[in-house]
Protein backbone atom coordinates (compact mmCIF):
# COMPACT_ATOMS: atom_id res chain seq x y z
CA UNK A 1 0.00 0.00 0.00
CA UNK A 2 2.67 2.44 0.93
CA UNK A 3 4.58 2.11 -2.73
CA UNK A 4 0.71 2.58 -4.45
CA UNK A 5 0.07 6.17 -2.26
CA UNK A 6 3.84 6.71 -3.36
CA UNK A 7 2.65 5.78 -7.42
CA UNK A 8 -0.37 7.85 -6.94
CA UNK A 9 1.41 11.03 -5.65
CA UNK A 10 3.99 10.90 -8.70
CA UNK A 11 1.28 10.12 -10.92
CA UNK A 12 0.07 13.66 -10.39
CA UNK A 13 3.57 15.40 -11.57
CA UNK A 14 4.74 12.32 -13.77
CA UNK A 15 1.03 12.49 -15.28
CA UNK A 16 -0.86 8.87 -14.63
CA UNK A 17 -4.31 9.20 -15.14
CA UNK A 18 -6.70 10.76 -13.82
CA UNK A 19 -3.96 12.33 -11.66
CA UNK A 20 -2.94 14.36 -14.54
CA UNK A 21 -5.80 16.08 -14.20
CA UNK A 22 -4.51 17.91 -11.60
CA UNK A 23 -2.37 20.01 -13.48
CA UNK A 24 -4.33 20.69 -16.51
CA UNK A 25 -6.89 22.02 -13.79
CA UNK A 26 -3.71 24.36 -12.17
CA UNK A 27 -2.48 25.07 -15.53
CA UNK A 28 -5.97 26.64 -16.92
CA UNK A 29 -6.15 28.86 -14.09
CA UNK A 30 -2.46 29.99 -14.18
CA UNK A 31 -3.01 33.95 -16.23
CA UNK A 32 0.77 34.75 -16.02
CA UNK A 33 2.68 33.53 -18.42
CA UNK A 34 5.95 33.35 -16.68
CA UNK A 35 4.00 31.29 -13.93
CA UNK A 36 3.40 29.17 -16.65
CA UNK A 37 6.79 28.55 -17.84
CA UNK A 38 7.63 28.15 -13.99
CA UNK A 39 5.04 25.20 -13.83
CA UNK A 40 6.28 23.35 -16.89
CA UNK A 41 9.70 23.37 -15.54
CA UNK A 42 9.18 22.61 -12.37
CA UNK A 43 6.17 20.15 -12.25
CA UNK A 44 7.80 17.03 -13.59
CA UNK A 45 11.44 17.86 -11.75
CA UNK A 46 9.01 17.63 -8.40
CA UNK A 47 7.72 14.04 -9.42
CA UNK A 48 11.45 12.67 -10.77
CA UNK A 49 12.59 13.77 -7.57
CA UNK A 50 10.08 11.94 -5.70
CA UNK A 51 10.46 8.67 -7.10
CA UNK A 52 14.57 9.02 -7.55
CA UNK A 53 14.90 9.37 -3.71
CA UNK A 54 13.09 6.81 -3.37
CA UNK A 55 13.04 2.95 -3.47
CA UNK A 56 10.18 2.55 -5.75
CA UNK A 57 10.42 -0.39 -7.77
CA UNK A 58 8.24 0.86 -10.73
CA UNK A 59 5.36 -2.28 -11.65
CA UNK A 60 4.30 -3.20 -15.21
CA UNK A 61 1.06 -1.78 -14.88
CA UNK A 62 2.62 1.52 -14.17
CA UNK A 63 4.32 1.53 -17.67
CA UNK A 64 1.24 0.55 -19.44
CA UNK A 65 -1.08 3.29 -17.57
CA UNK A 66 1.94 5.87 -18.53
CA UNK A 67 1.38 4.90 -21.91
CA UNK A 68 -2.23 5.05 -22.19
CA UNK A 69 -2.34 8.62 -20.45
CA UNK A 70 0.29 9.37 -23.16
CA UNK A 71 -2.12 8.67 -25.66
CA UNK A 72 -5.08 10.08 -24.11
CA UNK A 73 -3.33 13.37 -23.87
CA UNK A 74 -2.23 13.21 -27.31
CA UNK A 75 -5.09 12.28 -29.09
CA UNK A 76 -6.77 15.26 -27.51
CA UNK A 77 -4.44 17.80 -28.60
CA UNK A 78 -6.42 17.11 -32.18
CA UNK A 79 -9.53 18.96 -31.25
CA UNK A 80 -7.77 21.79 -29.02
CA UNK A 81 -7.93 25.27 -30.13
CA UNK A 82 -6.32 27.44 -27.33
CA UNK A 83 -2.93 27.22 -27.46
CA UNK A 84 -2.46 27.57 -23.94
CA UNK A 85 -4.40 24.11 -23.36
CA UNK A 86 -2.71 22.57 -26.11
CA UNK A 87 0.45 23.37 -24.33
CA UNK A 88 -0.92 21.89 -21.08
CA UNK A 89 -2.10 18.27 -22.68
CA UNK A 90 1.20 18.14 -24.83
CA UNK A 91 2.99 18.28 -21.59
CA UNK A 92 0.89 15.70 -20.15
CA UNK A 93 1.71 13.48 -23.13
CA UNK A 94 5.24 14.31 -22.83
CA UNK A 95 6.07 13.93 -18.93
CA UNK A 96 3.71 10.64 -18.85
CA UNK A 97 6.31 8.82 -20.97
CA UNK A 98 9.19 9.74 -18.35
CA UNK A 99 7.67 6.40 -16.33
CA UNK A 100 9.54 4.53 -19.43
CA UNK A 101 12.80 5.96 -18.65
CA UNK A 102 12.54 5.62 -14.99
CA UNK A 103 11.39 2.07 -15.75
CA UNK A 104 14.30 0.88 -17.85
CA UNK A 105 16.96 2.35 -15.51
CA UNK A 106 18.55 5.29 -16.93
CA UNK A 107 20.94 7.41 -15.21
CA UNK A 108 19.29 9.92 -12.84
CA UNK A 109 20.90 12.93 -14.39
CA UNK A 110 19.76 11.72 -18.08
CA UNK A 111 16.35 11.32 -17.03
CA UNK A 112 16.34 15.03 -15.44
CA UNK A 113 17.74 16.26 -18.52
CA UNK A 114 15.37 14.24 -21.03
CA UNK A 115 12.50 15.98 -18.40
CA UNK A 116 13.84 19.49 -19.60
CA UNK A 117 14.23 18.99 -22.64
CA UNK A 118 11.03 18.08 -23.28
CA UNK A 119 9.49 21.01 -21.31
CA UNK A 120 11.89 23.69 -22.72
CA UNK A 121 9.91 23.78 -26.14
CA UNK A 122 6.68 24.43 -24.19
CA UNK A 123 7.91 27.33 -22.13
CA UNK A 124 8.88 29.14 -25.29
CA UNK A 125 5.61 28.32 -26.41
CA UNK A 126 3.75 29.62 -23.95
CA UNK A 127 5.58 33.22 -23.99
CA UNK A 128 4.43 33.63 -28.00
CA UNK A 129 1.07 32.29 -26.85
CA UNK A 130 1.44 35.46 -24.53
CA UNK A 131 1.96 37.47 -27.41
CA UNK A 132 -1.06 36.66 -29.09
CA UNK A 133 -3.45 37.30 -26.60
CA UNK A 134 -1.29 40.49 -26.36
CA UNK A 135 -1.92 41.43 -29.69
CA UNK A 136 -5.29 39.80 -30.29
CA UNK A 137 -6.94 39.42 -26.56
CA UNK A 138 -6.76 35.72 -27.35
CA UNK A 139 -4.62 32.61 -27.91
CA UNK A 140 -7.19 30.56 -30.02
CA UNK A 141 -6.80 28.71 -33.52
CA UNK A 142 -9.26 29.76 -36.54
CA UNK A 143 -9.78 32.96 -34.09
CA UNK A 144 -7.57 34.74 -36.57
CA UNK A 145 -5.49 33.99 -39.59
CA UNK A 146 -2.74 34.75 -41.79
CA UNK A 147 0.22 35.48 -39.48
CA UNK A 148 2.42 34.04 -41.95
CA UNK A 149 1.84 37.73 -43.79
CA UNK A 150 1.19 39.81 -40.55
CA UNK A 151 3.96 38.52 -38.56
CA UNK A 152 6.39 36.81 -40.60
CA UNK A 153 9.25 36.72 -38.20
CA UNK A 154 6.92 35.65 -35.21
CA UNK A 155 5.46 33.33 -37.40
CA UNK A 156 8.71 31.59 -38.59
CA UNK A 157 9.68 31.65 -34.55
CA UNK A 158 6.62 29.88 -33.47
CA UNK A 159 6.41 27.22 -36.23
CA UNK A 160 10.31 26.41 -34.91
CA UNK A 161 8.68 25.83 -31.57
CA UNK A 162 6.38 23.95 -32.65
CA UNK A 163 8.18 21.53 -34.16
CA UNK A 164 10.51 21.10 -31.39
CA UNK A 165 7.84 20.71 -28.90
CA UNK A 166 6.60 17.41 -31.20
CA UNK A 167 9.70 16.01 -31.77
CA UNK A 168 10.80 16.89 -34.56
CA UNK A 169 14.56 15.84 -35.63
CA UNK A 170 17.47 17.75 -34.14
CA UNK A 171 15.84 18.78 -31.23
CA UNK A 172 15.79 16.45 -27.73
CA UNK A 173 12.53 15.16 -27.82
CA UNK A 174 13.23 13.56 -31.36
CA UNK A 175 16.51 11.86 -29.73
CA UNK A 176 14.47 10.85 -26.02
CA UNK A 177 11.40 9.24 -27.90
CA UNK A 178 13.91 7.86 -30.65
CA UNK A 179 15.62 6.36 -27.50
CA UNK A 180 12.68 5.05 -25.78
CA UNK A 181 11.42 3.06 -29.57
CA UNK A 182 14.58 1.47 -29.45
CA UNK A 183 14.72 0.11 -25.99
CA UNK A 184 11.25 -0.77 -26.10
CA UNK A 185 11.24 -2.44 -29.56
CA UNK A 186 13.20 -5.69 -28.80
CA UNK A 187 11.44 -6.67 -25.41
CA UNK A 188 7.88 -4.99 -25.24
CA UNK A 189 6.82 -4.62 -29.17
CA UNK A 190 3.20 -3.48 -28.63
CA UNK A 191 4.59 -0.55 -26.27
CA UNK A 192 7.30 1.00 -29.22
CA UNK A 193 3.92 0.23 -31.39
CA UNK A 194 2.03 2.95 -29.03
CA UNK A 195 5.08 5.16 -28.95
CA UNK A 196 5.20 5.04 -32.37
CA UNK A 197 1.63 5.95 -32.43
CA UNK A 198 2.05 8.91 -29.52
CA UNK A 199 4.76 10.59 -31.68
CA UNK A 200 2.69 10.93 -34.72
CA UNK A 201 -0.96 12.30 -32.73
CA UNK A 202 1.71 14.88 -31.76
CA UNK A 203 2.82 15.71 -35.15
CA UNK A 204 -0.26 15.59 -36.33
CA UNK A 205 -1.56 17.93 -33.53
CA UNK A 206 1.56 20.36 -34.28
CA UNK A 207 0.15 20.48 -37.57
CA UNK A 208 -3.38 21.51 -37.44
CA UNK A 209 -2.12 24.41 -34.88
CA UNK A 210 0.11 26.08 -36.97
CA UNK A 211 -2.81 25.07 -40.02
CA UNK A 212 -5.15 27.32 -37.45
CA UNK A 213 -3.09 29.96 -36.95
CA UNK A 214 -1.02 30.30 -40.00
CA UNK A 215 -2.83 30.09 -42.91
CA UNK A 216 -6.48 31.74 -43.44
CA UNK A 217 -8.15 35.11 -44.14
CA UNK A 218 -5.76 37.80 -42.92
CA UNK A 219 -6.61 39.38 -39.32
CA UNK A 220 -7.55 43.04 -39.86
CA UNK A 221 -6.42 43.78 -36.25
CA UNK A 222 -2.66 45.64 -36.54
CA UNK A 223 0.12 43.37 -35.19
CA UNK A 224 3.77 44.94 -34.32
CA UNK A 225 6.03 42.35 -35.12
CA UNK A 226 9.01 40.91 -33.24
CA UNK A 227 11.89 43.29 -33.17
CA UNK A 228 15.71 41.83 -33.80
CA UNK A 229 16.14 41.97 -29.87
CA UNK A 230 13.13 39.40 -29.29
CA UNK A 231 14.07 37.65 -32.64
CA UNK A 232 17.61 37.42 -31.36
CA UNK A 233 16.76 36.09 -28.34
CA UNK A 234 14.38 33.18 -29.54
CA UNK A 235 17.05 31.92 -32.07
CA UNK A 236 19.89 31.65 -29.28
CA UNK A 237 17.34 29.47 -27.15
CA UNK A 238 16.23 27.36 -30.24
CA UNK A 239 19.91 27.13 -31.52
CA UNK A 240 20.64 25.99 -27.76
CA UNK A 241 18.09 23.12 -27.79
CA UNK A 242 18.79 22.32 -31.29
CA UNK A 243 22.61 22.14 -29.98
CA UNK A 244 21.75 20.09 -27.19
CA UNK A 245 19.48 17.32 -28.95
CA UNK A 246 22.18 16.77 -31.29
CA UNK A 247 24.50 16.03 -28.49
CA UNK A 248 21.86 13.88 -26.58
CA UNK A 249 21.37 12.02 -29.31
CA UNK A 250 25.61 11.38 -29.46
CA UNK A 251 24.92 10.33 -25.62
CA UNK A 252 22.34 7.53 -25.38
CA UNK A 253 22.53 6.40 -29.44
Amino acid sequence: MPDLMYILLAGIFLPLFPMSMVFNAIFDKVKYAWLRALLIIAWPLVGLLLVLNSDLVIPHWVMTLALGTSLLYALRLLTLREVNQWSGFLATSLWGLLWLTLFQGDSAVLIIWFAIGMSLPLVLLVLLSAFLEKQFGAAYTDLYGGLARTVPRFTAILITVIMAAVATPLFPTFFIMFDMVVETVSVMPLYAMALLLIWLLWSWAGARLVQGLIVGRQSKVKVVDFGGPTIGFYSIVILALAFSGIYMGMVIL
